[in-house]
């Protein structure tokens, strides 16, 4: 067996049993994905790498440096995912939010848009009310006038008739009046012309 690989095998024992309570304690940590579990084991895992850089330098063992800065590029790699994580999570919790505030907007409009469409409905339908209103008490004093007017109509008929009928009745009384004048008159004058007559045959039988 190579005789670094002795040192080697001991260095990764050690390590690994090292973290291994700190892997379990890790593992009791909140988040998946993002949250202090994923950024603690990162920060083990760096850890990890940089004393296996330590110790390959110490050692001058070439094939544990690289390991270590295998071991160190993938923790790299693993941060740089996890940062991408959490700032995707970030943008889509901030869009959520977004989304969240447009819809409350929404819903707000909406609601003001139907707060004033209900106002204006009431308004619509006080306006016609009072208009049916003022159209009906309109035509109850059109109604009111033209009773008053029929009254009066009447109450000036009913003053105008006797009259009327006086004036009637007195035409007629002139009219025989002058009828009898008239048959008086000619009376007289048949009772003369017998008279003058009666006068003229006497003479003639004198």
């Amino acid at each position: 067996m190579n005789v670094r690989v002795i040192p080697r095998t001991a260095v990764d024992s050690y390590l690994r049993l090292i973290r291994f309570p700190l892997d379990g304690a890790i593992s009791l940590l909140p988040g998946n994905g993002t949250g202090a579990r994923p950024a603690a084991a990162l920060a083990v895992d760096r850890l990890d790498a940089a004393l296996r850089a330590g110790i390959a330098t110490i050692l001058s063992d070439p094939v544990l440096r690289e390991d270590a800065q295998q071991r160190l590029k993938a923790s790299q790699e693993r941060e740089r995912a996890h940062r991408l994580r959490v700032d995707a999570e970030a943008k889509a919790e901030e869009a959520d939010t977004r989304l969240e505030q447009q819809q409350e907007q929404v819903t707000r409009r909406r609601e003001q848009a139907n707060r004033r469409a209900a106002a204006r409905r009431q308004d619509s339908a006080r306006q016609r009310d009072k208009e049916t209103r003022r159209a009906a008490k309109a035509e109850s004093d059109r109604l009111a006038a033209n009773r008053r007017t029929a009254k009066r109509n009447e109450a000036a008929l009913n003053e105008r008739a006797p009259h009327e009928r006086l004036e009637t009745m007195k035409a007629k009384t002139d009219a025989l009046r002058d009828k009898e004048k008239e048959l008086a008159a000619r009376d007289e004058a048949r009772r003369l012309r017998d008279a003058a007559s009666r006068v003229k045959t006497q003479r003639k039988a004198d």
